[in-house]
């Protein structure tokens, strides 16, 4: 077994020991690392996925809350203050050019560690980005901790979860790797909270980055797990004049594209500008109130939130694998043998004219005649020179073939845009399906075979058990319980006492945890 394929396999070993200890009373989490284990099978047999790549690393087994905005928005403000430390450097200007990843420790002091702590853990959402940095990098090979720091701290409101604090957006002078590193975080998020600095009510002067925030997120199925934050409303008491601030960034975002969803208006107590006016400081304090309790709230919901999302990350990559990939595939090759066989049959066509024309000009038919009976005899010069025949038509053939494929190829990066995975995917699986020793008869995908046909609709099942599985956690859509709880009550005897008693004291203790 190869080096990479072993390392995979060990480190989804020990995210699944790992769910298993962390989450004993949630076995769902640890038995999709085995159904995402019968995805890799068919991605890798197909080529979307190398040997040491899993799809298990394509999600966060965290619960993950983005944190994205534009320089001053008040991020790093809203972070220290929502998990009552001073974690985060805060400042009008940009003060942190890097992603933090903030994590729960169980150590009193707070903690940086490098990006590397990230890049080698399958259970954070910057596994192996490495690779991805120093692809898109545009200073040349950089290390990872120029990108990306973790940071750990004593919360509990963060344990169980994963916070990303973004460095501030600058749209004139945004890197590749920046952006796409936002982006592979805004997919795998549970929650993004997208701030917005209300001390400036005309932001047109940003409108790259609302279009790149925003934009890009009208059209996602997961489009309501965006939450839009106008920060810093303390500014709009002095003029009382909130809901102006709210038209102005709302007009902003309709051109961007945005044309529903509802902001949420906050500010910090403790930074902000004193309101003198008793009645109006009432009225702000009363919405940041409302808002900040719903946000919470959002953010608490998210850990159920996970297991439903991983479930249906499973079905869906089965899904879009058995619907979508394959027959993308499938056109592609179709695509491919017909500018193959076309380009083949011009060439040969023009060569078979060319040796009919120069055979008649020297009058050289009987030279053919006598070649063909030499072969038939079995005459070594003349099976020799049908060697080398064959060895050129062969020859132009795979060059027409190889040709084709990567004319083809070329074209994906402006096909699928941002999403570079999609594209370094079906670009693994077409040369793989169009390599030189697979036969060009095939119609199918490499790798797509009744088998694997099998290994998905084993998979789309488990995901649907698995959900079922949390629906019993969490919902009980039966009432039986409830019913039982206004049945008449009767005294119950001491034996009757004392059992229901050991019996609901874990359920107390569980019920304190969450």
């Amino acid at each position: 077994m190869p080096q990479s394929s072993t390392n995979i396999n060990k480190r989804l070993r020990s995210l699944e020991t790992h769910l298993a200890e962390e989450h004993p009373d949630n076995p769902v989490l640890a038995k999709a690392v085995h159904s995402f284990r019968k995805l890799d099978h068919v991605a890798q047999d197909i080529g979307l996925l190398d040997k040491n790549e899993s799809y298990a690393t394509y999600v966060t087994w965290w619960p993950m809350i983005a944190v994205l905005g534009t320089f001053s928005a008040g991020k790093s403000t809203f972070i220290n203050s929502y998990l009552d430390l001073h974690l985060q450097r805060t400042g009008n200007q940009a003060v942190d050019d890097k992603f933090t990843v903030i994590c729960y420790s169980r150590h009193d002091e707070i903690k940086t560690l490098p990006g590397v702590a990230l890049d080698a853990d399958p259970r954070f959402p910057f596994f192996q980005i490495s690779r991805s940095i120093a692809e898109i990098s545009e200073t040349g090979p950089q290390r990872i901790d120029a990108y990306i720091q973790l940071k750990t701290c004593p919360s509990e409101k963060i344990r169980g979860k994963i916070l990303i604090d973004s460095p501030g957006f600058d749209a004139d002078s945004q890197r590749n790797s920046t952006l796409r590193l936002t982006q592979h975080i805004i997919d795998l998020s549970d929650l993004v909270l997208v701030f917005f600095d209300a001390r400036h009510p005309e932001p047109g002067a940003m409108k790259d980055t609302l279009e790149y925030l925003v934009s890009g997120t009208i059209n996602r199925a997961d489009s309501n797990k965006f939450l839009y934050i106008l920060n810093q409303m303390d500014v709009t008491a002095k003029e009382d004049n909130p809901e102006e601030v709210v038209s102005a960034w709302q007009r902003s975002l309709s051109q961007a594209g945005l044309l529903a969803g509802k902001f949420y208006r906050i500010y910090n107590p403790d930074a902000a500008t004193p309101i003198e006016d008793p009645q109006i400081r009432e009225r702000y304090e009363k919405k940041r109130e409302e808002d900040m309790e719903e946000i919470s709230a959002r953010m608490q919901q998210i850990e159920v939130e996970r297991s439903y999302r991983i479930a249906g990350m499973l079905e869906q990559t089965a899904e879009t694998i058995e619907n979508q990939v394959i027959n993308k595939l499938t056109n592609m090759l179709q695509t491919w043998k017909k500018r193959v066989f076309l380009i083949d049959g011009i060439l040969f066509s023009l060569l078979l004219i060319l040796s009919v024309a120069a055979l008649s000009m020297t009058d050289s038919w009987n030279w053919v005649k006598t070649f063909v009976e030499n072969i038939a005899a079995t005459e070594t010069s003349s099976l020799v020179i049908l060697a080398v025949l064959a060895g050129v038509i062969g020859y132009i053939h795979f060059t027409v073939r190889s040709k084709v494929a990567n004319s083809i190829i070329k074209k994906l990066p402006a096909e699928f845009g941002h999403d570079h995975n999609a594209c370094k995917q079906y670009t693994q699986a077409f040369i793989k399906s169009t390599s030189g020793l697979r036969p060009m008869f095939l119609n199918k995908p490499a790798g797509w075979n009744s088998g694997n046909q099998r290994i998905l609709a084993q998979v789309k099942n488990e995901a649907n058990d698995y959900i079922q599985s949390l629906n019993d956690q969490f919902t009980n859509p039966s009432g039986r319980k409830l019913e039982a709880e206004q049945a008449p009550v009767t005294e119950p005897t001491a034996e009757v006492a004392a059992e229901t008693d050991s019996h609901t004291e874990p359920a107390k203790e569980a019920e304190a945890k969450q």
